[in-house]
């Protein structure tokens, strides 16, 4: 930085703070209070330089809008599209634009923010949060400042400061500077909105190191409620695709991969609720998806497995039965095949023809790009035994394999042997035809297997006049139609970074789906292993990257990336209060787990409410949810899917209207303030509400991994716990 630089910066923030009273005012969070107006000042004119810079981006447009039109060159669709990007990267959706300032022990001032903000002439205003030198203002402690030597932290309402709160390093005996930073506290009590918030504001010293850990790792973080690891996922994409944008950008100069940042969510109610979080930080170009939705455009999930065969379609012995259905297409014939030319007649031999058949597979490619290969590689080997007789002229080769192709009764032949193969139709035989499925399963199923996998033969099996989509598959049918499509075709894109949350309940085929969309290892898999609830998921987490890294590109590749594992134990959203009651099931729900610790002490105490032998399970439920939805609460009931409409009956019964989302599929939209939103609890994982409802945990805890789904239940709240019973209460949970 120049020296002129460092001069406007230290004097464009507050001439005042050199000149104010060092007396402090407990409404300002410590901070000196003359400073507010100098601060408040200084925002202002940052959002005019904003400003400025967002007009100066829609000339800019408008200025490419006319190159369209008068060259319409694919340079100039390109420069548009650029140029819509930067607009809609300077576009302040939600939150505070700048989160407060550091000053160095160099004497350089830095005010941190959600965007880069420069004057007209391109001098730093306001550095991106994930600027290298920003990462102080996240990471500095009383232990270690990192070259700090103050740190202000603004609180804001819209676009106006209302409170300073200020933390000298110099100060070892500084309260602030060791403790959890109060805009942080002052976030955490805020009501829930129904879509989740970005925490760029108030990311902690952990999860600054995990967002900005490098492009190259594959990491773990394992988090239990509350502890941050959705935000920190999303935030670590933002910071990747602002540090490595060349390597990310979608198959641009540079670029590792076909595409950028994917992230995959447990389902599209998820999906929406993180839905802003990325855009809000100035990331639009970022696919988020389900494994479902990845691949929606061929194929539709429209029905649900029972647990048992959902487990069995999850296991990784079906990798290797889903590759020996398609292989099982490929027929040498067992008499030999005789190829036909004009000037001779070539014979192969069964053995002949499986050698180049494995000559071919060997390679590694995709098996219908295989039976070109394996075309070719027949026609030059007939070309070698006729030119292997003394009087053939070598001259003779063009003319003797164009007729060797061009004869129709040939290419036949040779398509038999090696036919286009369809994963649909693959994955349809192996369920409908107990035959075909006998012959592939042999040594890897059972015959009880085999049989529950013929449950699944719903389909038709020949799949004539099907219309497209029309199929009624499973979430679990997906993966094995991917497998089968990777066997086939390949997969036709990947991406230079993956973010998986709720990793935890991925089965090792869900997984396998998506370490081939991997294009050399980078990602984040988020997760919480107490709360692995789905039948066949993976037990652990080095079992599980051992999965992602032997599949895809990473199986074939001489370098494997870096892994890491990191653990989030400091819970930031769930109250003390709730956490310690649902912490009591993990000595039997996941007793390797480790239990999250709140920082937020106290909170309102869990209210558990049993049903008095006059009232209903129901009634008392819906009074209960109503009575916090009065109070401008975001208010989630969560029980099994048995008592929904029950509730919502009740509920209607009352004159209120309650939305309904099992979180699998369609419903209800996002959980917010206009409504009160029931949910099974699979469907509620990953969602926060300010109240929530539990009802009858019995129900719950009776489930396959019934206490690990009740301690997700327990632990969507960030203010109010109310649990109705009319059964007895699990033992844990006794008092």
């Amino acid at each position: 930085m120049t020296a002129k630089n460092k001069e406007t910066r230290s004097k464009s923030s507050t001439e005042s703070s050199t000149e104010s009273s060092t007396e402090s005012d407990g409404a300002l969070g410590g901070g000196r209070r003359d400073d507010l107006p100098g601060e408040q000042a200084w925002l202002d004119d940052a959002y005019r330089h904003l400003e400025r810079m967002q007009e100066r981006a829609q000339e800019g447009v408008a200025i490419a809008d006319r190159m369209v039109v008068s060259e319409n060159t694919a340079d100039a669709h390109v420069a548009r599209l650029k140029l819509e990007r930067r607009v809609e990267m300077l576009d302040v959706r939600s939150g505070p634009l700048c989160f407060g300032r550091i000053d160095t022990e160099d004497d350089e001032r830095w005010y941190i923010g959600r965007r880069h903000v420069e004057d007209a002439e391109t001098a730093p205003v306001m550095v991106d949060w994930r600027a290298p030198v920003a990462a102080a203002f996240y990471r500095a402690t009383a232990a270690d400042p990192f070259g700090l030597r103050y740190r202000r932290r603004f609180s804001l309402e819209d676009r106006t400061i209302t409170a300073l709160f200020d933390e000298d390093f110099e100060d070892p005996d500084s309260l602030s500077a060791a403790g959890i930073p109060d805009p942080l506290l002052a976030e955490l009590d805020r009501s829930r909105s129904g879509q989740m918030r970005d925490i760029v504001a108030t990311i902690a010293s952990e999860q600054d190191e995990i967002i900005r850990a490098p492009l190259e790792e594959l990491l773990v973080v394992q988090g239990g409620p509350g502890t941050g690891k959705t935000a920190v996922g999303l935030h670590r994409a933002a910071y990747l695709l602002y540090e490595y944008r060349r390597e990310l950008s979608s198959g641009g100069p540079g670029a590792v991969a076909d595409a950028g940042v994917l992230v995959l969510g447990p389902n599209p109610l998820f999906l929406r609720y993180i839905s802003e979080v990325l855009p809000s930080l100035g990331e639009v170009a970022v696919r988020q998806a389900t494994l479902s939705t990845l691949v929606a455009a061929s194929y539709r999930v429209r029905s649900e497995d029972t647990d048992e065969l959902r487990s069995l379609k999850g296991r990784p012995v079906m990798a290797s039965l889903v590759k020996s259905a398609c292989r099982a297409y490929i027929r040498p014939p067992s008499d030999g095949l005789e190829l036909r030319s004009g000037l001779a007649v070539v014979r192969f031999d069964r053995s002949d023809i499986e050698t180049l058949i494995k000559s071919v597979l060997s390679g590694g490619i995709a098996q219908n790009s295989g039976r070109e290969v394996f075309r070719r590689r027949i026609v030059a080997e007939a070309w070698h035994r006729h030119a292997a007789r003394s009087d053939v002229d070598p001259g003779q080769e063009p003319l003797f394999s164009s007729q060797l192709n061009a004869d129709r009764s040939n290419r036949a032949l040779i398509d038999k042997i090696w036919p286009t193969v369809s994963p649909t139709t693959v994955v349809r035989r192996l369920y409908a035809s107990g035959a075909f499925r006998s012959q592939v399963c042999s040594g890897m199923l059972s015959e009880d297997e085999q049989k529950l996998l013929a449950t699944s033969a719903v389909l038709n099996p020949s799949g004539k006049n099907a219309r497209r989509n029309a199929e009624p598959w499973s979430d679990a049918d997906i993966w094995l139609l991917d497998e089968a499509e990777s066997v086939a075709n390949g997969i036709a894109v990947t991406y230079g970074h993956i973010v998986v949350d709720e990793a935890q309940d991925l089965s090792p085929m869900a997984l396998r789906m998506v370490g081939r969309r991997s294009a050399r290892g980078s990602m984040t898999i988020l997760g919480d292993l107490a709360q692995a609830t789905r039948p066949g998921s993976v037990d652990s987490w080095p079992g599980a990257v051992e999965i992602l890294t032997s599949t895809g590109r990473l199986a074939e590749a001489s370098r494997q990336p870096s892994i890491h594992h990191t653990e989030l134990t400091v819970g930031y959203r769930v109250p003390a209060s709730i956490i310690d009651l649902a912490n009591r099931l993990l000595p039997e729900a996941a007793p390797d787990v480790t239990p999250v610790v709140s920082v937020r002490d106290g909170g309102h105490p869990p209210q558990i409410t049993p049903v008095a032998d006059d009232d209903t399970l129901a009634d008392v439920a819906v009074r209960e949810a109503s009575r916090l939805q009065a109070g401008g609460l975001s208010v989630g009931v969560v029980a099994v899917a048995d008592l929904h409409q029950a509730l919502v009956d009740a509920a209607e019964a009352e004159g209120t209207t309650w939305r309904r989302s099992l979180g699998t599929g369609g419903g209800a939209g996002l959980p917010g303030q206009e409504a009160v939103v029931v949910l099974d609890p699979q469907g509620v994982k990953g969602l926060e509400f300010d109240g929530v409802v539990v009802v009858e945990p019995a129900d719950i805890a009776d489930r396959p991994a019934g206490l690990r789904h009740l301690y997700v239940a327990m632990t969507r709240s960030v203010h109010w716990l109310v649990v109705v019973h009319q059964r007895p209460l699990p033992s844990a949970l006794v008092s």
